[in-house]
């Protein structure tokens, strides 16, 4: 029961994270290109950072709250088809039993098991029969908490060279390879933990990371380059 509650933090994490690094690292990358002003720079991208993890912690806490509030709905209507059509809702139980090899006294025994206690029967049929799955934590504060600052977090990755570099054509380089490599370890470690190829997810995300930096330099060049 533990393991998927750490799933679920761990792609809050990285969900908040890479959205706050990518975002910010195209933004912090098109203003240097237009600006070479690392002073700008810093302010755009801090800007930025705050706005990004506001947005990420409201947009985690409202879809939590939502899916929530779905699977409370379906769970009432699931306890008034209990409580209105049982003897169907018990042969619902049994047909799942059923397919998993049950028979005999020992599929009745599960059956009258389940049905024994309307809660659990409820859960079982929104479990089995609904493909909806009660998550261990439907906290919409602590999801957006959690999201809100790992996208704070991830979106100082590429801007802190810029406070210790002077030279801005050093600071984006050295914002790129950072950005890069925390990329490719998050989505290392998210393979690691969940499912898939460690090399491949750590590669998808660096992909993602350093099309959005082209991305925001490409458009910061033009934008710099046009007449005063």
């Amino acid at each position: 029961m533990k393991k998927p509650q750490i799933n679920e933090n761990l792609r809050d994490i990285i969900l908040g994270g890479q959205d706050g690094l990518v975002n910010v690292m195209g933004i912090v990358l098109g203003v240097a290109a237009g600006t070479s002003d690392i002073k700008i720079v810093i302010i755009s991208g801090l800007a930025a950072t705050f706005a990004e993890s506001i947005s990420m912690a409201a947009v985690a806490f409202t879809s939590t709250q939502a899916e929530s509030q779905q699977y409370e709905s379906v769970y009432e209507n699931q306890c008034m088809l209990i409580d209105t059509k049982p003897e169907s809702e018990t042969d619902d139980v049994r047909a799942v039993f059923g397919k998993w090899g049950f028979e005999g006294d020992l599929l009745e025994q599960a059956t009258q098991k389940i049905t024994s206690d309307k809660e659990s029967w409820a859960r079982f049929m929104m479990s089995e029969e609904l493909d909806l799955a009660k998550k261990d934590q439907e906290k919409p504060v602590y999801t957006a908490t959690v999201v809100g600052m790992a996208s704070f977090v991830g979106s100082l990755i590429p801007l802190l060279p810029f406070f210790f570099l002077h030279d801005i054509k050093i600071a984006v380089l050295t914002s790129v390879g950072i950005s890069a490599l925390v990329l490719f370890v998050g989505g290392f470690i998210k393979a690691k933990v969940t499912i898939g190829g460690p090399v491949r997810s750590g590669l998808e995300l660096l992909v993602i990371g350093i099309t959005s930096a082209i991305a925001g330099f490409v458009i910061g060049s033009i934008l710099g380059a046009l007449p005063k």
